[in-house]
């Protein structure tokens, strides 16, 4: 019995909500803004530590880490939370730790969107745990009005209305990660 690869639409055929220049320009502010704030607290030799979250933060995090101008390192951590449907299950669970320790240091959490909350809020709690210096959060996108926790990101790229998006690491089903700018994805495709 063959199997049927689902078709996807086109990047083509769906409305730029982004373009790439928009996002560098607002990447470049973000960076200059974590910059200035960690300006005086890397001084130590200590350079900040940027924890992205697997998959989707890997694109915003390699460009917002070359945008910072005071010594950064980076570490990833993956995270579960969604079903086959692409639908938070509210139930959120590690799959990947962090490699380092980050005990006594200054930690930005990356992501490329808030959307419930609940992803940001589990990692925040785990992070604390491990006892930094002081821990931020940067997302790409905030959509606050699917906000489900009490959370906010220190900083953020674009606040966006409650629609799917794809592209610049964020995906549907896998696909659309590497699409450059950030798409609107058809609301009658969502699902299918």
């Amino acid at each position: 019995m063959a199997t049927t690869t689902p078709s996807f639409p086109s990047p083509s055929v769906m409305e730029v909500l982004f373009s790439t220049e928009q996002i560098a320009a607002r990447v470049k502010a973000i960076g200059d803004q974590i910059t200035a704030d960690y300006a005086g607290l890397t001084k130590n030799g200590q350079p900040i530590v940027l924890i992205g979250v697997l998959k989707g933060a890997a694109i915003f995090l390699a460009d917002l880490a070359r945008s910072i101008q005071v010594d950064n390192t980076f570490d990833f951590v993956a995270v579960s939370s969604y079903g086959r449907a692409r639908v938070s299950s509210g139930a959120v669970k590690l799959i990947k730790d962090i490699d380092n320790p980050i005990e006594g240091k200054h930690v930005i959490l990356v992501e490329d969107i808030l959307d419930t909350g609940l992803t940001l809020s589990y990692l925040r709690g785990l992070m604390l745990q491990h006892k930094p210096a002081s821990l931020k959060i940067a997302t790409c996108l905030d959509k606050p009005e699917r906000r489900l926790v009490p959370i906010e990101a220190d900083y953020i790229g674009f606040q966006i209305p409650n629609q799917f998006v794809i592209g610049y690491g964020m995906d549907y089903a896998e696909v659309y990660r590497n699409v450059p700018d950030i798409r609107l994805y058809p609301e009658e495709a969502v699902g299918h």
